[in-house]
């Protein structure tokens, strides 16, 4: 029987026409520059882009055309190079990110092994002795941030000086202190000789203002400390004529005729024998009772004589020798006696940043009064005037006079100023000659 007449095999026998697809391997691909074109497109894109891209491209030429070969090695070099740039530019902000932690961690253990010693006092110690190049007046002066002895500073010294190590963790450490910080550190320099010298000159007749100092400085700017400003050279003024030191101050002479007792002769008047004698418990004791009894009437005593001593000038118009030629008038107080040498004084509370002429925080406690409470002003035609400044009441002779109000002064007139009293007491001899 013929496969013709069968018609089950001729249905075996039927195929398609169309070709059978499959998988093509590497060794079969031909159009080798079909891969080329994105990665060239990308080689011109942003570094972020070649960085996402894959830097590993195969491509495989066939081995009969010379042309796919050299395109082949072509596309290998400029991958290779587009992955070496990608590389460079991360690698560049690595590294400086690297640099950025390893400069702060230094930073931070430069100033943890310094141990008690800050930037700051390294900044305070380094402008005191280059000022007035005395470690032992480096030591009585200069307020640290913690309590130093003098070994401990001449260490530190010497340390800074010939220790290499010590030496280089400090400028670190004082570099990386913020700007505000080594400011206030510069500002608290100590005063040579040559400044107070400077400093000295400028009359306390003159009456200086801050755009003086100023003047003064720029003047004069090689030999003052370049931390140094106007306000700190006027608050150092005012301190030098507290004590006395400006060239047209003159200080009182010692009282002549009379032996002043100095320490070598109170010295020799101790008895050795009383020193050494046994000391009887029971005689201390009674002793002690008996000294703070006469201690409360000695007291009792001071507080009276004020009132006793307004009675009897009163009475005969004589008033109490304790003013001299100098003295224009006094404010006298229970414990203190202000001396007023100057037609205009300000009175209140001095503090660090700010002195007065008269500080009320000697005679009691003053923490209720203004730190410059007012002032008393000589008229030309003699008469005291005295202003309120600050923000308390200030009561003479029982009158109030508030903030910003006026009040004349009489010879033995009261003041009272927040729980403190004190009597105004005129040389009328002085003031009439002063007219």
């Amino acid at each position: 029987m013929s496969t013709n007449d069968n018609p089950e095999s001729a249905m075996h026998r039927r195929h398609s026409s169309r070709s059978i697809k499959r998988k093509k391997f590497d060794d079969e691909l031909v159009e080798s520059s079909l891969p080329l074109k994105p990665n060239i497109r990308k080689s011109f894109e942003g570094p972020e882009e070649m960085e996402t891209s894959s830097p590993h491209v195969e491509v495989t030429p066939t081995a009969e055309d010379p042309a796919d070969k050299r395109m082949h090695r072509q596309a290998q070099e400029l991958v290779r190079k587009t992955s070496v740039g990608s590389g460079s530019l991360t690698g560049d902000k690595k590294t400086v990110k690297k640099k950025k932690i390893k400069k702060t961690r230094q930073a931070f253990a430069a100033a943890k092994d310094m141990g008690r010693w800050k930037p700051t006092d390294d900044i305070l110690l380094i402008d005191a002795v280059m000022q007035v190049q005395d470690l032992t007046q480096v030591h009585l002066a200069v307020k640290f941030s913690c309590f130093f002895s003098l070994e401990e500073i001449q260490e530190r010294w010497y340390a800074l000086l010939y220790d290499p190590v010590i030496s280089g963790l400090a400028k670190q450490a004082m570099k990386s202190l913020p700007q505000e910080l080594a400011r206030a550190a510069h500002a608290k320099a100590l005063y040579s000789k040559n400044e107070e010298k400077i400093l000295a000159k400028i009359f306390t007749s003159s009456q200086p203002t801050v755009e003086t100092f100023q003047t003064v400085l720029d003047q004069n700017i090689s030999v003052f400390h370049h931390g140094r400003t106007a306000e700190l050279l006027k608050r150092h003024w005012e301190l030098m004529k507290k004590y006395q030191l400006i060239e047209d101050q003159t200080v009182q002479p010692l009282p002549q005729g009379d032996h002043i007792l100095n320490f070598s002769d109170a010295e020799d008047m101790l008895d050795d024998q009383e020193i050494l004698q046994q000391r009887d418990d029971a005689i201390a004791h009674e002793l002690k009772i008996a000294d703070r009894k006469q201690k409360h009437e000695i007291k009792k005593l001071e507080e009276e004589i004020p009132r006793w001593e307004l009675l009897v000038s009163s009475v005969t118009g004589v008033a109490k020798q304790e003013m001299d030629q100098h003295t224009i008038a006094v404010l006298r107080g229970r414990l203190v006696r202000y001396l007023m040498r100057s037609r205009e004084i300000t009175f209140g509370r001095s503090t660090e940043y700010l002195t007065v002429d008269i500080d009320l925080s000697l005679e009691g406690p003053a923490y209720k009064i203004s730190r410059q409470q007012g002032t008393i002003k000589m008229k030309n035609n003699g008469d005291f005037i005295i202003t309120n400044e600050g923000k308390r009441p200030i009561y003479v002779d029982g009158k109030v006079v508030m903030k910003g109000g006026r009040a004349k002064l009489q010879h033995d007139s009261v003041l009272e100023i927040a729980l403190l009293r004190f009597v105004f007491l005129v040389n009328e001899r002085l003031a009439s000659t002063m007219k």
